[in-house]
């Protein structure tokens, strides 16, 4: 199918409906240069289309889904909550846009769970009536975690939309599931964060249940507590790249190289941040397919 995959990061919406199933070929929209790398070099394939401002579905062929986890600063529990008002997540609107243009067969939304509550709820009822205001789709939702497939706690909401549904069944709800590992045998994720807010001091938050704090792409460090054969060892980390990918359902080194050559540390923790959990999207995927 031909995947529209806007605010595309490092390729999470695809990867994961590829897991489901689906065999895509993708045109994705992304502005930042360095996710732009990372989605090329893992999706050799794929075809850039600029920013989702510049997009037109006149210029593209048959769309038959499109995914898109728009910019959630503005919504975020964490943040000022300017909502629709916000610069970053009024952009939803040129999704929106695209999804009446080219008319898919399906698409997925992903966002904070700080949607829920913006502006008491004001602003996802304006998103559900701009959604149905399309046509023609059934829409169903739910607030998702991570930490029902992975170990980190991320919570977080996806709308579905679709156009046909003759077997009479639907997307969700997606029940949860053995939460998994990161492929590490030498470490013990009870982890702690660092975070300045209203002028406190920085703190370690620790976490009793085995999973991470929320990956994100500000300066909020997840640490993990050091396990060798079974023996403690008194020290604190930082997690690494690989495992802030694992974490996120990505393979191995997936952020590692783009099509230029080395990706910095620095980027690649953002990107993680930034991106869908790949286990996730697979998990709505695979609802889809049975619809």
């Amino acid at each position: 199918m031909n995947l529209l995959d806007l605010f595309s990061g490092i390729g999470g919406f695809h990867l994961g409906l590829e897991k489901a199933g689906f065999k895509i070929n993708s045109f994705n929209s992304e502005i930042n240069k360095y996710a732009n790398q990372v989605y090329k070099n893992n999706f050799k394939n794929s075809t850039y289309v600029g920013s989702v401002e510049d997009v037109r579905g006149s210029d593209l062929p048959r769309i038959n889904a499109v995914t898109f986890g728009s910019p959630c600063q503005d919504f975020s529990l964490a943040g000022k909550q300017k909502g629709m008002g916000g610069e970053r997540s009024s952009l939803i609107l040129e999704a929106i846009r695209l999804v009446k243009e080219c008319r898919p067969d399906f698409f997925i939304w992903e966002n904070v769970k700080g949607t829920f509550s913006s502006n008491s709820g004001e602003d996802f009822a304006a998103i559900l009536q701009a959604f149905t205001n399309i046509g023609g789709y059934r829409l169903e939702w739910q607030l998702l975690n991570t930490k029902w497939f992975l170990p980190q706690n991320r919570e977080r909401v996806y709308l579905v939309g679709y156009t046909s549904n003759k077997s009479g069944g639907q997307i969700f709800p997606i029940t949860r599931k053995s939460k998994g590992t990161i492929k590490n045998n030498k470490i013990n994720i009870g982890s702690a964060r660092t975070r300045k807010y209203m002028n406190q001091a920085q703190k370690l938050e620790i976490r009793n249940d085995n999973s991470t704090n929320t990956l994100t792409s500000v300066q909020k460090d997840n640490y993990v507590l050091g396990y060798y054969r079974d023996q403690f060892i008194d020290s604190i980390r930082k997690l690494t790249p690989l495992e802030c990918e694992r974490l996120q359902g990505f393979p191995d080194d997936w952020t590692k190289f783009g099509t230029e050559g080395l990706i910095s540390n620095t980027q690649r923790y953002k990107m993680c941040g930034n991106a869908v959990t790949v286990d996730v999207v697979e998990a709505v995927g695979k609802k889809i397919l049975k619809l």
